[in-house]
């Protein structure tokens, strides 16, 4: 079996649960954690049998492969840094700040050939999976992403936070061009936008209504799907999906049926992980691409840019 070495930058919450996955692989060798905080790096390297390091760019040369897990600010430079090296990257979402850093991002791999993908953890979610089973051409979508305040995750709008999860399943199965953003948003326990929805419209004639807090009371993790083939519900933190369709019945009349939809429970970042060695090792493109990271980033973006206009509107 063909090995690869890899390591994992930034040994916060999501590092320490993709060295965890590392661990259960059997075509991984974990050689390196790092972490600003050497006392993480330490930690971390002892539980897994690694080198700890401050400094990410003493992994270059030791590694063909690392998951970048550090705060959005620093994912365009340490990227870069192992990009230029010729390191494979498993990048958490989202991509970058910006689209020049994304498009460079891109670019530099494409030209090295090597995999960047872009940790979209719910494109792994079971329930997500078995829907690319049964949907066809959505015409409307309705997403809402609702979480208590949690201090993780606040050096960025909740649209970059958590829409974007939304904005990547929704990209993925609508397939068409974006033509029109309307949104609203407001910072409530941050200086950045804490709750906001979003209209999308598409070229294909597909309209999606999303909306994402992390100021709720409560946990709520549901995108439902409007077609003329039926209606698909998926409820991702608890990973299920119902599915309905019309049928016409014995007397010609037609009745809404619940497709019996085999969902196969598998860990979503056990599988992320899975499917980016994979692709280290056969030299495939990765399911969920730098291309498709810096998508979802353009339109997190224009949202952003709704938001704005439509305060200015208000103020």
């Amino acid at each position: 079996m063909h090995k690869i070495n890899v390591g994992v930058v930034g040994i916060g919450h999501l590092g320490k649960y993709h060295l965890q996955k590392y661990q259960k692989l059997e075509n991984c060798t974990i050689v390196a954690a790092a972490d600003v905080f050497g006392e993480r790096a330490s930690s971390a390297a002892e539980r897994h049998h690694c080198r700890a390091m401050t400094d990410y760019r003493d992994m270059i040369g030791s590694v063909d492969a690392v998951s970048v897990a550090v705060p959005t600010r620093c994912h365009h430079e340490v990227a870069r840094a192992f990009l230029e090296a010729g390191v494979h990257v498993l990048l958490e979402k989202p991509i970058t700040e910006t689209l020049e850093q994304a498009d460079e991002l891109v670019a530099l791999a494409d030209r090295n050939g090597l995999v960047l993908q872009i940790g979209f953890v719910e494109r792994f979610n079971p329930a997500v999976v078995a829907l690319g089973k049964v949907i066809q051409r959505p015409l409307f979508i309705e997403a809402h992403r609702l979480h208590p305040f949690y201090e993780r995750g606040t050096d960025v709008d909740v649209i970059l936070d958590l829409m974007v999860h939304d904005l990547d399943i929704i990209l993925h199965f609508v397939n068409s061009s974006l033509e029109d953003v309307d949104a609203v948003g407001t910072a409530v326990l941050t200086d950045k936008v804490d709750i906001t929805n979003a209209r999308l419209r598409f070229a294909n004639g597909c309209v999606a209504n999303i909306t994402a807090s992390r100021i709720s009371m409560k946990t709520m993790q549901k995108i439902r799907f409007f077609g003329m083939e039926g209606y698909h519900a998926v409820d991702c933190s608890k990973r299920d999906l119902l599915s309905l369709s019309r049928q016409v019945g014995p007397a010609g009349k037609i009745e809404i049926v619940q497709n019996h939809v085999e969902i196969i429970q598998k860990d979503p970042l056990e599988e992320e992980i899975r499917a980016f060695t994979e692709a280290v090792i056969k030299k495939t493109a990765p399911p969920v691409s730098g291309r498709e990271g810096r998508n979802v980033l353009a339109v997190a973006l224009r949202i952003l840019e709704a938001i704005r206009k439509a305060q200015e509107r208000i103020s």
